[in-house]
């Protein structure tokens, strides 16, 4: 049975990701930080719809690194790895403090480059072993105001390139996939207005859905996608491209 880590699993896109898995056979291990009752919640939703296969809840604080050793080492079957944790701040870089600097790098590089690193040899074992980031289309692009996370989601997009080549031959793939605007929390405090202002920037007129993103994730899962690693599939409906 196929079984795949998804950090961040209490989040909006997670969620839709641990769903879309779930619902394909997938057994999971489930990550959040504060966001306990959500995991629980898919828990008991999941071990009831799917009897079959296991469904685990595990917890990391992604910015303190004494607990990854743990983490990992509750960690047996795995096959993909599915990078989904973030967060962000709108402000200039003038305003941005050295702390939510190294928090920022903490979860969206450090971390999970050191979970790759304790995680590679059980992802070897698959045969069809998989990492997926996702990233943003801001990592591509940048934004103003969201400076920070603009360089941390592109570091994101180099390691995908790099590290892709160095384990192409263990059969473990690397991509990322980047979405624009989504309507998950993140957005939600944003005004019918800007709202508005936002998808007439957006070619195909809308902001995305979580589903829209979890059927890429999913995709990237598949035996059928063995050849393709090292890239980002842009999910913005040609916004920002």
């Amino acid at each position: 049975m196929k079984a795949a880590l998804i950090m961040g699993a209490s989040g909006d896109i997670g969620k839709g990701i641990a769903e879309e898995l779930a619902g394909n056979g997938w057994s999971l291990y489930l990550h959040y930080h504060s966001d306990k009752e959500s995991v629980e919640q898919q828990l008991q939703t999941y071990r009831f719809a799917y009897p079959k296969q296991d469904f685990f809840g595990i917890h990391l604080d992604m910015t303190d690194e004494t607990g990854i050793a743990v983490f990992t080492e509750n960690i047996f079957q795995l096959d993909a790895i599915i990078f989904a944790s973030g967060f962000t701040t709108f402000q200039l870089l003038t305003e941005v403090t050295s702390a939510t600097m190294d928090q920022m790098w903490t979860v969206h590089v450090k971390t999970p480059i050191l979970l790759a690193q304790r995680l590679q040899t059980k992802l070897s074992y698959s045969g069809n072993g998989r990492i997926v980031f996702i990233s943003s289309v801001y990592g591509e692009a940048g934004s103003p105001m969201e400076v920070l996370y603009s360089t941390t989601k592109g570091a994101q997009l180099a390691f995908v390139k790099a590290y892709s080549k160095e384990i192409a031959s263990l059969g473990i793939t690397v991509n990322a996939i980047s979405p624009g605007a989504i309507a998950t929390k993140m957005n939600a405090t944003f005004s019918l207005e800007e709202v508005a202002e936002l998808e007439a920037e957006i070619p195909v007129g809308r902001m995305g859905t979580i589903s829209e993103i979890s059927f890429w994730a999913h995709q990237l899962l598949d035996p059928r996608s063995a050849y393709l690693t090292g890239q980002s599939i842009v999910v913005s409906g040609g916004w920002l491209r």
